[in-house]
């Protein structure tokens, strides 16, 4: 299967750049993100037609053990791959240069200044959140209808039947993880596009003396600055809501993939300690005690990235004005990479505090309680889920708005650019920092959790793993510490 989702990939980029050739290629003006949106939606066409032949192929009608197999089997991929195709476009209605609510952030950001600027972006990352979430909640029902048909109950161990709705979301995972390498591609559109745009504005080359001259002498054409320039601002554009439909696709692969782990955990604690599902109850104090921790974590880990960006830009800040020139013509290389060695190390130390506290807190947890543990993955995965589109949203909804602002409107230099930069300021961190990196949060917890429940539940001494969950309680509590008073941006007191 993992062959058949490159070949579609790479068979449906060729179909998409086809078409894109002679619907686009003669054309001056066009919309940039449509190539783009095109690609998603062949791609998820195409794998569900592959899943189902591939499906067909190796478990058809002869198999008459399990009849209709095959097709539930399908279905259940086919509603993560469709789910790849329908979040970017629901994201793209709070992240797109054409979207009414971020046309709603800049109209507020000219009537209200930056802090209504700011105020929409909330509203748009959290609506998205909810619209986002019905998506994700109505595939995977599908998929839970789907996995009570006989077939897929058939295939299940007698004892582990009632598992067969994890099993169906596992598979949605595949589904989701089906449309990667095209998430992929149209996610790396976005930096690409983002610092193509920054390179030509930096080059100055419009300002060349003779550039045009030697550009004709030397390639055979006379640019057209004006025209090179929109076009690299349309493309931002649409990198920028192309990176914003990316990352809840990934975070989403992430929490449905979570719920498989953790039912693994469970598998191995039933397999020790029997009667284990029993347990596995709301009215179980241990899980809604778990749940708080894993909502309390992605709250903190929210903090503690965005405190490693806020450090590092104003130590970034405090070094470009003790050491700015603005009587050089040209900028100075060597401040430059001190400026981007200063970002590099506060981003460093920030991951580092991160690593280390979700390392032990991972470690301590399993070691006091399996039950608490297992509340604490959930928690972890359905609170980072919604955090982490709520904050790539918002990010994308603030950068688009400054995009609107600098390229329709043409109102660089103006108090609603001013507001919108400072929009785009606090996007930045939520949409590249944050958001970003709750997919290796989750993956990691939950990898890591299995390994770490398996160590717990072989040590016979409950006191012997009660000490050592508390020592490593202190040691992510101390780096949880670190993450912020260890980040500061000035000691200095008010």
């Amino acid at each position: 299967m993992r062959i058949l989702m490159i070949i579609t990939a790479l068979f449906s980029y060729f179909v998409n750049r086809g078409l894109t050739n002679s619907l686009y290629g003669t054309k001056t003006k066009f919309d940039f993100e449509q190539p783009l949106t095109n690609l998603v939606w062949i791609t998820s066409i195409i794998s569900i037609l592959v899943t189902f032949w591939a499906s067909y192929m190796l478990l058809g009608e002869q198999n008459a053990q399990y009849p209709g197999l095959w097709w539930a089997l399908a279905i259940i991929i086919s509603c993560g791959t469709i789910a790849g195709a329908l979040i970017p476009e629901f994201t793209k209605i709070f992240t797109s240069t054409k979207s009414r609510h971020v046309q709603e952030v800049v109209s507020a950001a000219r009537h209200g200044g930056a802090s209504l600027d700011i105020l929409s972006g909330f509203v748009a990352g959290n609506f998205s959140a909810f619209w986002e979430g019905l998506v994700i909640l109505f595939l995977m029902f599908v998929a839970y209808l789907v996995s009570q048909h006989a077939s897929i109950l058939a295939i299940m161990p007698p004892q582990f039947a009632f598992a067969a709705p994890v099993f169906a979301f596992g598979l949605v995972a595949f589904g989701f993880l089906g449309m990667g390498p095209i998430t992929i591609a149209v996610d790396s559109y976005g930096p690409v596009s983002d610092n193509a745009q920054s390179v030509y504005e930096l080059s100055r080359i419009e300002s060349v003396p003779n550039i045009k001259a030697e550009i004709k002498g030397q390639f055979g054409f006379e640019p057209n600055f004006d025209t090179a320039k929109d076009y690299l601002e349309e493309a931002d554009g649409a990198g920028n809501t192309f990176k914003a439909t990316a990352k809840p696709v990934l975070i989403g692969t992430a929490v449905v993939g979570a719920t498989t782990m953790v039912f693994g955990i469970i598998i191995l604690l039933e397999n020790l300690y029997g009667n284990v599902v029993a347990q596995l109850s709301l009215v179980n104090p241990k899980i809604i005690l778990g749940l708080l921790m894993g909502g309390a974590v992605i709250y903190w880990f929210t903090g503690a990235a965005t405190q490693a960006v806020t450090t590092g830009a104003y130590r970034a800040v405090v070094f470009i004005k003790k050491n700015i020139n603005l009587d050089k013509a040209e900028a100075s290389i060597e401040d430059s990479k001190e400026v981007v060695k200063i970002c590099t190390q506060y981003a460093q130390k920030g991951m580092i505090n991160i690593f280390i506290v979700i390392f032990f807190l991972a470690l301590a947890l399993s070691f006091f309680n399996p039950y608490f543990f297992i509340g604490y993955l959930v928690a972890i995965a359905f609170f980072g889920l919604f955090q982490a589109i709520f904050l790539a949203n918002a990010g994308g909804a603030w950068d688009n708005a400054k995009k609107i602002v600098e390229v329709d409107l043409k109102e660089k230099g103006t108090a609603l650019h001013e507001a919108a930069v400072v929009g785009d300021t606090v996007g930045d961190p939520f949409k590249d920092t944050s958001s970003v990196s709750m997919n290796p949060v989750i993956k990691f917890t939950t990898l890591f959790g299995l390994l770490a429940t398996e160590i717990a539940v072989t040590m016979s001494s409950q006191s012997l793993k009660n000490g050592l969950g508390i020592v490593f309680l202190i040691v992510a509590l101390v780096f949880v510490y670190r993450s912020f008073y260890g980040m500061r941006v000035g000691d200095e007191q008010l």
